[in-house]
C-alpha cells in the first residue's frame, strides 16, 4: 500500500480527503473518502473513533467557528493540493448535534452579520481605490511618459485583492520601487511584446523571454525619457 504524505503539524484532529483509493489499515475496508493517519498508515474514521461526526465543508466561517465551539470533538479536513505542493483545508468534522446548535445560532444573528459583511465590503473597497491610486501614481513618477489610462489599468491588475499579484505583496502595498517596476514590466511583456505569441507557439518561457527583452526596454525607456525631456524643457 502507498504512503501518503504528511499533512502538516497543527494543533487538534486531522484528517484528510485522499487522492488515490486507499483501505483502512485496520479493518481493511476502503475506498477511504477521508482517513486519519496512524503511525504513517491511513485508518477510516470508524476505527479512528470519528466514524459519528458529520462533515461541514469549508465556506461558512461564522458557522464552521461556532460548530467547533459547540462540538467536544472536532477535527479539521484537508486535501493536498499537487499544483500547489500543500495540503488545503476542506472543512471540518463536528458532532451532528453541535452543528445544529450552530446554525440556530447563526440563524439568530444573520442579519446583523450580513451588515457587518456589507460594512466591511465597503470599507475593503474604498481602500482598495485608494491604494490602486497610489500605485498608480508612482507607475506615472517612475515613467513619467507611460499614458494615464495604462498606469491606472497596470495598477487595478497589480493590486486586484486575493489575486496574489505584485501589488498584494508585502513590497507592492509598499509601493516598492522594485514591485511597481515589476508590475509595469509584466504589462508591457504581455501587451507591447510578442511575448504570448511564442509561448504559444511553444517557445520556452525563459527563451520567450529573452527574446523580447529589447522590446520590453525600448517601451520602458521611451516611458522613462519622458522626464528627461521634461527637465531639459
Amino acid at each position: 500500500m502507498s504512503r501518503l504524505a504528511t499533512p502538516p503539524r497543527r494543533t487538534g484532529l486531522l484528517v484528510v480527503q485522499p487522492l488515490k483509493r486507499k483501505q483502512c489499515a485496520e479493518c481493511r475496508g476502503g475506498p477511504l473518502s477521508l482517513l486519519m493517519l496512524e503511525d504513517g498508515a491511513p485508518r477510516c474514521l470508524d476505527c479512528a473513533d470519528l466514524g459519528h461526526l458529520v462533515f461541514l465543508p469549508r465556506g461558512d466561517t461564522a458557522l464552521t467557528r461556532r460548530a467547533r465551539e459547540e462540538s467536544a470533538l472536532s477535527a479539521v479536513v484537508v486535501r493536498f493540493n499537487r499544483r500547489r505542493s500543500r495540503y488545503e483545508r476542506q472543512g471540518v468534522l463536528v458532532e451532528e448535534e453541535a452543528l445544529a446548535r450552530a446554525e440556530v445560532r447563526c440563524l439568530a444573528d444573520a442579519e446583523a452579520r450580513r451588515r457587518r459583511r456589507l460594512r466591511d465590503a465597503r470599507r475593503r473597497a474604498t481602500e482598495d481605490v485608494r491604494f490602486t491610486d497610489a500605485f498608480a501614481a508612482e507607475i506615472r513618477r517612475l515613467f513619467p511618459g507611460c499614458p494615464v489610462e495604462r498606469a491606472q489599468g497596470i495598477a487595478a491588475h497589480a493590486s486586484v485583492r486575493g489575486s496574489g499579484r505584485v501589488g498584494r505583496s508585502a513590497a507592492g502595498r509598499a509601493l516598492s520601487e522594485g514591485a511597481v517596476v515589476s508590475a509595469v514590466v509584466a504589462s508591457v511583456r504581455h501587451l507591447d511584446t510578442p511575448y504570448d505569441q511564442l509561448l504559444m507557439s511553444g517557445v520556452p518561457r525563459h527563451e520567450a523571454r529573452r527574446r523580447i527583452a529589447a522590446g520590453v526596454e525600448s517601451v520602458l525607456g521611451g516611458w522613462q525619457a519622458a522626464e528627461a525631456e521634461a527637465e531639459a524643457g
